[in-house]
């Protein structure tokens, strides 16, 4: 990760996703409440603060008091006084301090894929009357997306605020939680230290990332609402149209005139309801079906895979709905398609940037969610496979016969890229068996993995089904 940077007194938008949370360092309001950090006292949570340097003082003044007492010297424990009382009274006068500032953190953006860079955005106000002292400024955050930012700031002014930045990466996707802020106070001598968190937290979501894909026609644009269904509609002719009653506030021009004579009232034509091309994304996440873990192993290859497939699709005007082997499916509560793209393609990519391992022995219930379907048709049906056994294998050619295209990308154990170049032991053979099974079921299956483009092999498949088509 960067350096966090710094930067001076700059206007806010107000747009934020952590609200301000009152009561700063020795301040009223505070996350401690009156009892204090852990239940403690004020007083006593101040005294726990001692720096080395105060507990350095206090100890030698405590010691030098004793000797002159001991030895009887009136100017020893003068020092010894001095020594002893100093951090006692920077404790008090921290602790007498009551700056009330507030917090706030603003992320940009909020989801972001792997490997890219968030900006996080803190502000700091000071709502008291009192000039604060010296701030040291920390954000909390997990050891994945880099170092914990520490800022120091200068005095606020009564009414004054301050903004610094930092950012974070991530190679791995998954869920942060960014917080609590904290800020901490200290006296000029260095003698006392207080540190005081804000009870905000906030989420930095990180996506797998989204390689961009060719356009193609797996599914065919004729069964989808494209030109091809369009075309099919213009071509139509007045027998081939089935009229309506007419209702108020329909427009005139679509008056079927000889429907109207036939029924001796009013018709209309029905209005164009094109049927949307559906697709369904299977993500195998079964544990037993890949080998390997961290941001370049195959599972995340086919987490990608899929996000990627997702965003292309939705993009095109499809409705998507993502598939896994224990059987749940995402948008919708009974896994159905999602209407609204943009809210889709956001609720899917929140699902795929914590989707884990699962512990299914086989790939049975995503078989069956897909034969209890009540849509109909599957559309197009596209596949990421971990390693597939024989048995696995016929269950996912099975599949196949409530689509009416099926690509399946095979990345587990024995279908790899990588594995298939080294063709060594049976799990190469195993898999180039299961490619088999699927093929001579009517999949279009490749094999993938880390190092392959997901770009070549989408065009690849689109090849193949072409080349299917014409046979």
């Amino acid at each position: 990760m960067a350096a966090p940077t710094a930067h001076g007194p700059a206007p806010s938008d107000g747009a934020g996703t952590g609200g301000p949370a009152a009561g700063g360092p020795a301040g009223k309001g505070g996350r401690n409440g009156k009892g204090g950090r852990n239940g403690k006292g004020p007083l006593r949570t101040a005294l726990g603060g001692l720096t080395t340097r105060g507990r350095s003082f206090l100890a030698a003044g405590l010691a030098a008091a004793l000797c002159a007492y001991v030895l009887g010297q009136a100017e020893l424990l003068r020092v010894g006084i001095l020594l002893a009382v100093l951090p006692l009274v920077c404790v008090l006068v921290l602790h007498r301090t009551r700056h009330r500032v507030s917090g706030s953190r603003r992320l940009s953006p909020s989801r972001v894929p792997a490997r890219a860079e968030a900006r996080v955005h803190l502000r700091i106000d000071n709502v008291s009357r009192l000039r604060t002292g010296l701030l040291m400024l920390q954000d909390r955050v997990p050891y994945v997306l880099g170092p914990r930012p520490r800022f120091v700031l200068d005095r606020i002014e009564p009414g004054g605020r301050r903004e610094v930045s930092y950012r974070v990466r991530s190679d791995l996707r998954g869920r942060y939680p960014l917080g609590p802020l904290q800020l901490r106070l200290t006296d000029p001598f260095g003698m006392c230290e207080l540190t005081r968190s804000f009870s905000s937290f906030d989420t930095l979501t990180v996506v797998p990332p989204v390689e961009p894909l060719p356009p193609v026609r797996l599914a065919g644009e004729t069964s989808g609402y494209g030109e091809g269904r369009r075309r099919a509609l213009a071509l139509a002719g007045d027998d081939d149209v089935i009229p309506r009653g007419y209702r108020h506030g329909d427009d005139l021009r679509r008056v079927h005139w000889r429907s109207t004579a036939r029924y001796g009232e009013l018709m209309v034509r029905r209005e164009e309801q094109p049927r949307q091309a559906r697709c369904t994304v299977l993500l195998d996440t079964r544990a037993a079906g890949w080998a390997g873990s961290g941001p370049d192993s195959p599972f995340e290859w086919a987490v990608a895979g899929a996000a990627s497939v997702v965003m292309h699709l939705l993009e095109r005007g499809y409705s998507v709905r993502l598939l896994t082997d224990a059987g749940t499916a995402a948008p919708g509560p009974a896994g159905g398609f999602g209407a609204d793209s943009s809210d889709t393609a956001g609720l899917l990519l929140d699902l795929l940037a914590v989707v884990e391992h699962s512990n299914e022995p086989g790939l049975s219930k995503a078989y069956d969610a897909l034969r209890g379907s009540h849509t109909g048709t599957e559309g197009l049906l596209v596949a990421f496979l971990g390693g597939l056994d024989e048995e696995q294998a016929v269950t996912v050619g099975r599949m196949c016969r409530r689509s009416q295209r099926a690509v399946a990308f095979v990345a587990g154990p024995g279908g790899t890229a990588t594995g298939a170049a080294a063709g060594s032991g049976s799990g190469s053979g195993s898999g180039e068996a299961a490619l088999g099974v699927l093929r001579e079921a009517g999949w279009t299956a490749l094999r993938g993995g880390p190092g392959t483009g997901l770009a070549q092999l989408w065009q690849e498949a689109d090849n193949s089904t072409l080349k299917g088509l014409d046979r």
